[in-house]
């Protein structure tokens, strides 16, 4: 391949990369945390909201029946969620971080409890699908569409540049003292092995990003704004079951029991296990029940789900349940569109690849920023006088290290909170908001004042502290049960703990060997403590002669074959 042509390319990767990585990383470490979201869930759950009474699934319209007499606000949305031997628990938000628990005592009376869980896990989620970019949901998301269509872009490009020596550098780690060296190999093949997961990644985020922008331009260009009504009518999350025209004049009819609901979705997909039932406006006209579970066989939107008329029984929109979409190219594609991003499928091992794959993402783009600070280093001159690194390469380290370790100290701080605070605040959520954002911003308030080199050693101590503090919770849980902490032996909220562990024992080994580089490393790095010393030193002489120590020598450029530009062009080169 011709050499300018590989400079194209490396070129729209390198800037490509560069523009999109710091969103990247924060998208791709919050959504490996993500795939449990259920475990930290869990972990943030209270003992006593968590075994909050169940009922009998055959005496699940007794109660429906009421708690909507005595608490009419939850006929806007109400959620039976179904748990183990028949049995269901009856939910409903009478207000953003206020949560209802309904159930019937053994005198079959009706008793209710009021509770503010913590909603870290979906805040994390959050935080996965907008990147933190501030201006609400559908901005972050329209943001991260545009971002991810320079991700398509440097992931193509990559690919191109890396293929004169894509056979010989593939799986080439050449761990020594060419730093430079190792890291790009790493990042080779890292890139190149998860490929596959990286194109859907990319795809997938801008048909959800940018999709609601060009069906807009298409409601107002093609079809006259008949597209938006149309596809509102067919979202089964607005959709309403069909209102008589006499319906305000007539009683309202009587909804089917939740059993005999179940019985009818068991009927069209045996294999289907639901695991909630959501009413909306129920025993209103125009009233839906949404029935979301999972199938294991099938790649499915979010595991699953059907929308029922809850008087009748009868399916508003099937096309969603496992098994009914092969036979609509749209819906089994679109579900198998939201399954891959998601792994919605496969169970724990697909959740584990897909956690591991998010890491490994989150390490791409940050080694990519790393690279792109070392092919700009400027060397140190024979003499052994220091030099004088460009402002660019200083403002991009220091943002690197605070944006990537202030996205890890918060998300482990707000999750924290949701353990420390529960039963304490009153809007947990405005909590898990401004801790993330406080930290998040002033880690690179700091690592723009401290230097790359000082604020990765201070901020990585951070990591580790803010992290090993989400098990250290959990054991004070169960030392000093007093504390009003807690500590859980299921298998969901353990695993957070053994994780976390994990996690902040991986923190400490790299604060440690950053330390160990900051003080031992080449002065003519921005990761060198020794760097700053020195170019002040450089500077303060330069002004003493009169002379500029910025100024490079100028020496002969040799030719290069067509294969050492090759080389030369890989990413970070």
């Amino acid at each position: 391949m011709r050499s300018d042509i590989l400079r194209v390319y490396k070129t729209v990767h390198t800037w490509t990369g560069i523009v999109a990585g710091l969103l990247l990383f924060i998208a791709f470490y919050a959504g490996a945390i993500t795939m449990f979201k259920d475990s930290l869930s869990d972990w943030t759950t209270p003992p006593t909201v968590a075994a909050s009474p169940s009922v009998p699934l055959e005496r699940a319209d007794v109660l429906i029946d009421r708690t909507l007499d005595a608490y009419p606000a939850a006929r806007k949305l109400f959620t039976l969620s179904l748990v183990g031997d028949d049995r269901v628990r009856l939910s409903w938000q009478s207000a953003p971080g206020q949560r209802w628990d309904a159930w019937l005592d053994d005198a079959g009376q009706l008793r209710s409890a009021q509770s503010r869980p913590s909603d870290a896990a979906r805040f994390i989620d959050v935080l996965h699908m907008t990147a933190g970019v501030p201006g609400g949901y559908d901005v972050g998301m329209g943001v991260m569409g545009v971002v991810s269509l320079l991700y398509g872009l440097a992931l193509v490009s990559g690919v191109i540049v890396l293929l004169p020596t894509l056979i010989k550098d593939l799986f080439a780690l050449r761990i020594g003292k060419n730093l430079k060296r190792m890291w790009l190999d790493a990042h080779n093949v890292i890139g190149i092995l998860s490929l596959p997961f990286h194109l859907v990644m990319a795809l997938s985020v801008v048909a959800f990003g940018l999709g609601d922008y060009i069906f807009n331009v298409q409601d107002k260009v093609i079809y006259e704004r008949a597209l938006q009504p149309m596809m509102l009518a067919q979202n089964p999350f607005f959709a309403q079951a069909p209102v008589a025209k006499n319906a305000a004049s007539e009683p309202a009819p009587t909804m089917l029991p939740p059993a005999q609901l179940l019985a009818k979705v068991h009927e069209r997909a045996p294999r289907f296990e639901p695991t909630a039932l959501r009413y909306r406006r129920a025993g209103q006209p125009g009233a839906t029940v949404f029935v979301a579970g999972d199938d294991a066989r099938y790649l499915a939107r979010d595991g699953g789900f059907a929308l029922m008329d809850p008087f009748s029984g009868k399916f508003l929109n099937a096309q969603f349940l496992p098994g009914e979409g092969n036979g609509n190219n749209w819906s089994a594609s679109t579900s198998a569109f939201y399954a891959l991003h998601f792994g919605s499928y496969g169970g724990a091992p697909v959740r584990w690849g897909y956690f591991l794959l998010g890491l490994a993402g989150a390490f791409l783009f940050y080694s990519g920023n790393l690279l792109w600070i070392e092919s700009r280093r400027k060397a140190l001159r024979r003499d052994g006088i220091a030099v004088t690194q460009r402002r660019s390469t200083f403002v991009m380290a220091s943002l690197t290290v605070g944006v990537a370790l202030g996205c890890i100290c918060g998300i482990s701080l707000t999750l924290l909170a949701g353990k420390l605070l529960a039963g304490r605040v009153d809007d947990l959520h405005a909590w898990h908001i401004g801790i993330y954002y406080t930290v998040f911003v002033a880690s690179i308030v700091w690592a723009m004042l401290r230097g790359a080199a000082r604020a990765s050693v201070e901020l990585l101590a951070l990591a580790t502290v803010s992290t090993v503090a989400i098990p250290l919770a959990s054991v004070i849980g169960a030392l000093v049960p007093s504390s009003g902490l807690w500590f859980s032996a299921d298998a969901g909220p353990l695993g957070v703990d053994i994780g976390a562990a994990l996690g902040a024992l991986c923190f400490a080994w790299m604060w440690r060997k950053t330390r160990q580089r900051v003080v031992a490393g080449r002065v003519d790095s921005v990761w060198s403590l020794r760097a700053t010393q020195r170019s002040g030193q450089a500077e303060h002489e330069a002004a003493d002669t009169g002379e500029s120590v910025t100024k490079e020598a100028q020496e002969p450029q040799e030719t290069k074959t067509a294969e050492q530009v090759a080389i030369d062009t890989q990413p970070g080169r």
